[in-house]
């Protein structure tokens, strides 16, 4: 008989995201394999370690935000598209705090979030390419992505009913205010394609799942 190894993978993956909703912790390979109906010798097979597996989980619940974000219409907007895309990273966070923790954690490389990276780039380029930036692109990138993951972090570590909910809005205001000038009249819309190498990294990690 014919083992499916791609649907084993994927049922282990599946399970382990399950588990995940109640931390990192709670993804144990005993845990995983208990609750998938399988030994824990099955999960060695397809991953080497725990981190291996949470590697995995990381990138299969990103696909499908890191897709949409990449392939959905933009705002004809350049500014408002950017901030579109900061309010649903700042959703996401929150709504996968064990999840985020792990795309953001010191050290670790995550195809998943360099893919995230991606469609942030090409959202930062329309606008300058509107002739809204004033500081150089890469800048902006680093400014954006380190404000995202601060604010989402800061309100993750703060009790629920204490978070302040304005917090992200602030911070996204603060580094607006360092990065974008004003409207130049009658500018033309920006293209909203990525680049090619920002293609193709989109399409080689989103094929692989």
């Amino acid at each position: 008989m014919k083992v499916d190894r791609s649907g084993t993978r994927a049922k282990i993956v599946e399970t382990a995201a399950r588990l995940l909703d109640d931390g990192a912790a709670a993804v144990t390979i005993r845990a995983v394999a208990q609750a998938a109906g399988l030994q824990p010798p099955a999960i060695y097979r397809f991953f080497e370690d725990k981190d291996a597996l949470l590697d995995a989980v990381a990138e299969h619940v990103f696909t499908g935000y890191v897709a949409a974000k990449s392939t959905a219409e933009p705002d004809p907007d350049p500014v408002a598209d950017l901030r579109e895309g900061w309010d649903a990273h700042i959703g996401f966070g929150l709504a996968n705090a064990a999840l985020f923790g792990l795309l953001v954690a010191p050290g670790r490389v995550s195809p998943a979030a360099e893919a995230g990276l991606a469609v942030l780039r090409a959202r930062v380029h329309r606008v300058a390419a509107a002739g809204r930036l004033r500081v150089p692109e890469r800048r902006a990138v680093d400014l954006l992505h380190a404000a995202g993951t601060g604010a989402v972090l800061t309100l993750l570590a703060t009790p629920p009913d204490d978070r302040d909910p304005a917090l992200a809005d602030a911070m996204y205001e603060a580094v607006t205010r360092q990065i974008l000038t004003d409207a130049p009249a009658g500018f033309p819309a920006a293209d909203a394609r990525l680049t090619d190498a920002e293609r193709a990294l989109l399409a080689e990690w989103l094929g692989r799942r």
